[in-house]
């Protein structure tokens, strides 16, 4: 055994790249598949020293490069891959899209990764050469860390919806046949508002579950498809709010809509339960949308209204996980719960990672 630590030791450092880990073993890549995948975006900090371990099998690195995650992370037989984002005009050039993967796969092989994961959040045009440079590079990328990094993971985050969402008109359906998965951020589910001006659920449960059909109605393997749900909300100031309860909200047009969810702010879910019990209203919960909402008083006495996923709302999306026979599910992002000693936070955290796995 100490001759093959030896040994790997040497083959590591003779690609330059010195294991941060106290054990060797914990800088080669993992490759185990597991049945079902928990994907947690991480955006930096070390509250994911708290998160829930016995769940995770992916962690996004949203923020800086941290060592001591990876190791632990491998030491839970977790993997951790890189964020991967790039402006597709420049990717259209088949040698800028060549030289960009490579970076990507040197700087996963020097930070001991193991995949990437793909954002491009980008309005893309059905037919354009930036579609046809996004879609060859997701394939492109995943051929080469497949290479280069055996058992590695390429994931591609996509639009709650495949109808042009935010104007994503991408290939779908070849994009998903070439990656590893597709991370569904079912989230920001208002950033296009073509009603009325007003607040509503950051992901409606109905809505939701029916974008899932859409996906697998273009044949997308069932296998392939990660839900994304929100461990954050969006606290909207009210212009007016009426009897019933309606908050109409400023007019802040986006990607063609006249209305968006950027009328209001994200609030993380920790910020949520601190404020909800003190609100004027208390939790309240929209049968339609299947969503808790409240509304609050600030300092100026301004009425606010906030939206925002629970365990009820998420057990909902995620008992489709399971009928469906999805990857599995995920959040944006781990960071953003109250990982403190305080009872009911441990309570209310422990609520939100169970929840993912259903009621």
């Amino acid at each position: 055994m100490l001759f093959v630590l030896v040994l790997s030791a040497i083959c590591l450092a003779s690609q330059g790249h010195v294991c941060p880990c106290e054990s060797q073993d914990l800088c080669h890549q993992i490759r185990e598949e597991r049945d079902f995948e928990v994907f947690v975006f991480d955006v930096g900090g070390k509250t994911w020293k708290s998160y829930n371990w016995s769940m995770v099998t992916t962690v996004a690195t949203f923020g800086k490069y941290d060592a001591e995650l990876m190791c632990y992370a491998h030491s839970k037989g977790a993997r951790v891959v890189l964020k991967g984002d790039v402006p597709l005009s420049y990717i259209v050039d088949q040698d800028n899209r060549t030289a960009w993967i490579t970076e990507k796969v040197n700087l996963a092989k020097s930070q001991f990764m193991d995949g990437i994961n793909i954002d491009v959040e980008q309005a893309v045009e059905e037919g354009s050469p930036q579609y046809h440079a996004l879609t060859a590079l997701v394939k492109e990328t995943t051929e080469v860390f497949h290479r280069e990094i055996p058992g590695s993971q390429v994931s591609f985050d996509v639009a709650w919806s495949p109808k042009c969402i935010d104007k994503r008109c991408y290939n779908y359906v070849a994009i998903a046949e070439s990656c590893d998965l597709l991370f569904v951020m079912s989230y920001d589910e208002q950033s296009q508002i073509m009603g009325d001006c007003i607040a509503m659920a950051n992901a409606p449960v109905p809505q939701t579950l029916n974008a899932y059909s859409q996906y697998l109605d273009l044949k997308v393997d069932p296998r392939k498809l990660v839900m994304g749900v929100p461990w954050y909300g969006y606290d909207y100031p009210c212009l007016n709010l009426s009897g019933e309860g309606v908050c109409s909200i400023a007019k802040v047009p986006f990607r063609g809509a006249p209305c968006s969810d950027a009328a209001g702010k994200q609030k993380p879910y920790n910020w949520i339960m601190k404020q909800v019990n003190g609100s004027m209203s208390g939790r309240l919960w929209d049968t339609q949308q299947q969503a808790p909402y409240f509304n609050y008083k600030d300092q100026k006495g301004h009425i606010h209204q906030v939206w925002y996923d629970d365990p009820d709302s998420i057990c909902a999306k995620a008992g489709l996980v399971k009928s469906k026979g999805l990857r599995g599910i995920g959040m944006w992002n781990g960071n953003i719960l109250d990982y403190s000693d305080e009872p009911v936070a441990q309570q209310q955290t422990a609520m939100m990672w169970n929840a993912l796995l259903g009621c």
